[in-house]
């Protein structure tokens, strides 16, 4: 089985059938299996969330009552930004 790795210095290839050890391949088909069905439950995980998403912004859509206004600029009063002046001395 020839897996591939994806990281920051790039993507490298594995050929697990060519571990010698049998713990070790063992142990790498194991993880394989693992990731793989991880991936599967985030894949799931993400199109569910996102159609129950979808269903809520359809639902709150239809219920114009439970809309909120938001605040118009005019509304929010301005802060003023006060900038903090450096004390630190620099040593020569």
């Amino acid at each position: 089985m020839i897996i591939n790795i994806k990281n920051d210095e790039g993507e490298v290839q594995y050929d697990v059938n060519q571990i010698a050890d049998e713990d070790k391949k063992r142990g790498a088909t194991v993880t394989i299996s693992k990731v793989g069905s991880l991936e599967t439950i985030i894949e799931a995980l993400q199109f569910a969330s996102s159609t129950h998403r979808s269903n809520l912004e359809n639902l709150l859509k239809e219920t114009p009552e439970a809309l909120v206004e938001s605040e118009t600029p005019d509304d929010v009063e301005e802060a003023e930004v006060v900038a903090e002046e450096d004390t630190t001395e620099d040593s020569d």
